[in-house]
């Protein structure tokens, strides 16, 4: 018999790379929780399979509906959870911080409940659990604070926003649950990770849309921006599922939690300039900071330790930086080919 995964959040960047990566490297079989108002666009590639039910299929639950995940979880009992799901655009968090706080943290905690009750009823059923936290619990590390080989796993946390706010609780539900049930649960803190599919919050892949769009004429050649001075170290989406498959196969540690993340770090204004040296109208466009782009508090200085990490799994990052930012800019290249309107955020 397959093994079962079930990946919440499957309609989104992260969650659509890991069922791709899973059906190419593994047998499984794949449950995509999705609510029924989800956008298909991330996995309308995965649409066929869905429709023949040939490997893939959609569960329609809600992390705000716990009866939804009981139901769920009692039909398909997975061998491994992928917990991605979340309201997970910071900037938005600020101007709806209690969705945010609601979705991300007791959505994780009605989805381990419903774990817990169902392991309580079938004791023979051990799944493996995955809880996506994120690097932003570490929120904002003054220069003279970070240590010199980055932000290790016991870095205090001090998050930046309500997004962060929300991530520290799914972080700490995820080892509470590890510890007080032996639950096998392991939660990471993915730093900066992109490429096609992301969300065009962001801020790179915001810079690639609207590159796209002045390449095709759509809007005039003004790439509108945030804060430029921010530090991240980026990561591509496709290391990062293999990353999180390597963490519930390579003798998962009930209650541990790692650090995870690239090794090209830069100011976002140098990844701005790395997009724009790739466009047709690099000559022609310029660049202007819009106040609405700006966070009222930002996370600037985010660089990972993962040694934690890559020591137990061996895993390491293999995607260059300009391929991730080459393939994000072409999928963008690729919408605005076929027609998309789209928001100009």
């Amino acid at each position: 018999m397959r093994m079962k995964a079930l990946i919440t959040g499957i309609t989104g960047m992260v969650g659509s790379h890991l069922c791709d990566f899973l059906l190419a490297e593994t047998d499984w079989d794949i449950y995509g929780v999705c609510r029924w108002r989800s956008p298909l666009s991330n996995v309308q590639h995965l649409l066929d399979r869905v429709n023949r039910k040939e490997r893939v299929y959609f569960e329609y639950a809600d992390l705000n509906d716990q009866i939804s995940l009981l139901h769920t979880l009692r039909d398909v009992k997975p061998d491994y959870i992928f917990h991605l799901a979340a309201q997970s655009y910071p900037l938005t968090s600020f101007t709806s911080p209690v969705d945010t706080l609601n979705t991300n943290i007791l959505g994780t905690c009605r989805l381990l409940e419903a774990v817990h009750i169902l392991m309580d009823a079938d004791q023979t059923w051990q799944p493996v659990i995955h809880v996506c936290a994120s690097s932003e619990v570490f929120g904002k590390i003054p220069a003279e604070k970070k240590p010199e080989e980055g932000i290790h796993e016991d870095c205090p946390f001090h998050p930046a926003s309500p997004y962060a706010i929300s991530k520290v609780g799914t972080d700490l539900l995820g080892r509470y649950y590890a510890e007080a049930y032996h639950m096998t649960v392991m939660t990471t803190r993915m730093f900066t990770h992109t490429g096609p599919r992301r969300g065009d919050v962001f801020h790179e892949s915001t810079f690639a849309k609207q590159i796209a769009m002045i390449e095709a004429g759509m809007i005039p050649p003004v790439v509108k921006v945030g804060n430029l001075k921010s530090l991240r170290t980026y990561a591509d989406v496709r290391d990062a599922v293999r990353a999180y498959y390597m963490l519930v196969t390579n003798n998962p540690i009930a209650g541990e939690y790692y650090n995870i993340g690239g090794v090209y770090t830069c100011e976002v204004g140098d990844t701005l300039r790395t997009l724009l040296s790739m466009s047709s109208k690099k000559d022609e466009i310029t660049v202007e900071t819009e106040e609405e782009r700006l966070r009222p508090i930002d996370a600037d200085l985010q660089i990972p330790d993962c040694r934690k990490f890559k020591a137990h799994t061996g895993w390491l990052p293999q995607i260059p930086f300009e391929q991730t930012m080459s393939d994000l800019l072409n999928y963008w290249r690729e919408r605005v080919k076929n027609g998309t309107e789209f928001l100009t955020r």
